[in-house]
C-alpha cells in the first residue's frame, strides 16, 4: 500500500512563496540596524538656503544679495588680472609638485606677515612674529582658536567674546575648539550704526586676561567699524584688562581700497605694545576664493617664544590638514613679490571697493528718487561687501515673495550683488517694503 498525494500548482507555489518569505523575515531579523540611522539630518546653512530660494525663481528681475563673493558690474564672478598674470609667471617657471612644509609656503608667510603687520613692524624685524598658512580665513580661525584652547589661561571658563553680531560660522569654529562663544554689544539697531559706548561697557566688564575677536575692517556682518578713535580707546582698554585681541581679518584692502588703512586697528594695537593673534584670508581681496588660502600670525614676547609657538602650531596643524596647498600660496606670493603685479593688484582692489561703494551710493540715491524720506545715511556710513539695512524679517520675506530680492533674514544685503542694472529695482522694492 502507497499513499499518493497530489498537490495542485498553486498550493506548490504559496509553500515556495511561504518558505521565501521565512527566509527573508529571518535574514532581516538577524541584519543590525544601519549604523548611521540615528544621525539627524542637520539644518541647512541660511546664506545658501537664499541662494537655493534664488535659483528656483524663474523671474528675469531677481536679484541675490545673499552670497559674499564678489561680483563685476555684469553680477559675474571676477578673476583678477593680477591673478591671471601670476598663474602665467608660475606655469612658466615650471615647478614642482611637491609637499609644502607643515607652516606652509615661506614666500607666502613672510609676505602675508609684511602685509597685515607693515613692512617696517618691529616684531617681524626682531624674529617676534609667527606666521602660517591655512586654508583660508576659516582654517587660520581654526588653528588660532585650538591655539588658545591649548595654551592660553582663561580667566574661569574657556569663553572666548565676539562683537554682537559677528560672522555666524565664529560660534561654530569656536565650539569645535572646545571654546564658548560669548557676546559684547557692538551694533545699535536703533541707530543702524556702532553702539560705542555699550560695546566700551561690555568690554570693562569682562574678565580680566579675556581673548576677545575684534573684526580689523568691514565687520561682517554689519558693514559697521569703530573709528580710529574709537580704536584707540579700545587699545587702551584692552592693555588695562589685560586682553588677548584676536583680529580677524579677512577684508584687507577690499574694505577701503586701502590696505594701510584697513590694517590700521591692528597696527595701532601692536604699537601699544599688544600681542595679538590676527587671521587673514586672500577670498575676498585677490578673489582666491576656491584656492583656500588664508594666514595665521601670533605675536609673540621672544624669539625663543616664536619658536615655541610655531612648533605647537606645527602639532595642531599635522593632524588636521598635514599641510596647506601650494597653488594659491604661490599666486599670493608671485603678487605680493612682483613690484609690476602688486601694483597692478592694489589698483584691482581699489576697483573693486570703489565700485563696491559706489553701489552704496547708488542705492540710497535710487531711494530717494522712489520717494522715500527715510533715512537711509547708514547705508553710505557703512564699509566692505556687506550692509545691514535694517529691514526686518517680514520686509525681507516680502522682498522675496512679491519683488524677487533674496537676502538673508537679519537685513544683510551683499552689497557686490548690487549692478548698475538692478538698483533701480532693488531700491523701488525696498521702498515698497518700508513706505
Amino acid at each position: 500500500g502507497f499513499c499518493v498525494i497530489t498537490l495542485c500548482c498553486d498550493t506548490m507555489m504559496s509553500l515556495t512563496l511561504l518558505r521565501s518569505g521565512l527566509r527573508s523575515a529571518a535574514a532581516t531579523a538577524a541584519r543590525p540596524m544601519s549604523l548611521w540611522a540615528s544621525v539627524p539630518e542637520g539644518p541647512p546653512d541660511p546664506i545658501f538656503g537664499v541662494t537655493e530660494a534664488f535659483r528656483r525663481d524663474t523671474s528675469p528681475v531677481k536679484i541675490n544679495l545673499g552670497v559674499g563673493a564678489y561680483r563685476d558690474d555684469n553680477n559675474k564672478p571676477f578673476v583678477l588680472s593680477s591673478v591671471r598674470k601670476a598663474e602665467e609667471k608660475i606655469l612658466t617657471a615650471n615647478n614642482d609638485k611637491e609637499y609644502a612644509a607643515i607652516t606652509g609656503v615661506d614666500a607666502f608667510t613672510k609676505l602675508s606677515a609684511k602685509l597685515a603687520f607693515g613692512d617696517a613692524c618691529p616684531l617681524i624685524a626682531d624674529g617676534k612674529l609667527v606666521t602660517v598658512q591655512t586654508i583660508s580665513g576659516t582654517g587660520a580661525l581654526r588653528v588660532g582658536f585650538e591655539f588658545l584652547n591649548r595654551f592660553h589661561k582663561f580667566p574661569g571658563g574657556k569663553n572666548l567674546y565676539f562683537p554682537n553680531p559677528t560672522w555666524g560660522n565664529h560660534m561654530a569654529i569656536a565650539k569645535d575648539s572646545s571654546l564658548t562663544p560669548k557676546f559684547y554689544n557692538y551694533y545699535d539697531p536703533k541707530t543702524i550704526g556702532l553702539n560705542f559706548q555699550s560695546m566700551m561697557d561690555d568690554l570693562n566688564e569682562l574678565p580680566n586676561g579675556s581673548a576677545v575677536v575684534f573684526h580689523a575692517c568691514a565687520h561682517n556682518p554689519t558693514g559697521v567699524d569703530p573709528t580710529l578713535s574709537q580704536w584707540e580707546a579700545i587699545s587702551k582698554l584692552s592693555s588695562e584688562k589685560s586682553f588677548v585681541p584676536f583680529f580677524d581679518l579677512a577684508y584687507q584692502g577690499f574694505a577701503s581700497g586701502d590696505c594701510d588703512r584697513d590694517a590700521a586697528a591692528l597696527r595701532l594695537f601692536v604699537k601699544d605694545g599688544h600681542l595679538p593673534l590676527v587671521t587673514q584670508s586672500y577670498a575676498k581681496n585677490m578673489g582666491l576664493y576656491g584656492e583656500r588660502i588664508g594666514a595665521l600670525s601670533v605675536a609673540c614676547d621672544s624669539p625663543a617664544e616664536a619658536k615655541a609657538i610655531e612648533s605647537q602650531l606645527k602639532i595642531i596643524i599635522r593632524p588636521m590638514y598635514s599641510n596647506p596647498p601650494i597653488h594659491g600660496a604661490r599666486i599670493v606670493s608671485t603678487i605680493l613679490s612682483d613690484a609690476s603685479l602688486r601694483s597692478l593688484w592694489l589698483q584691482e582692489v581699489k576697483t573693486m571697493a570703489d565700485r563696491i561703494n559706489g553701489m552704496r551710493r547708488a542705492l540710497v540715491d535710487g531711494l530717494k528718487r522712489h520717494g522715500s524720506k527715510k533715512d537711509w545715511s547708514h547705508i553710505t556710513n557703512q564699509i566692505g561687501m556687506f550692509c545691514f539695512s535694517g529691514l526686518n524679517p517680514d520686509q525681507v520675506a516680502r522682498l522675496a515673495s512679491e519683488f524677487h530680492v533674496y537676502l538673508t533674514k537679519d537685513g544683510r544685503i551683499s552689497v557686490a550683488g548690487i549692478t548698475s542694472k538692478n538698483v533701480d529695482h532693488l531700491a523701488k522694492s525696498i521702498y515698497e517694503v518700508t513706505k
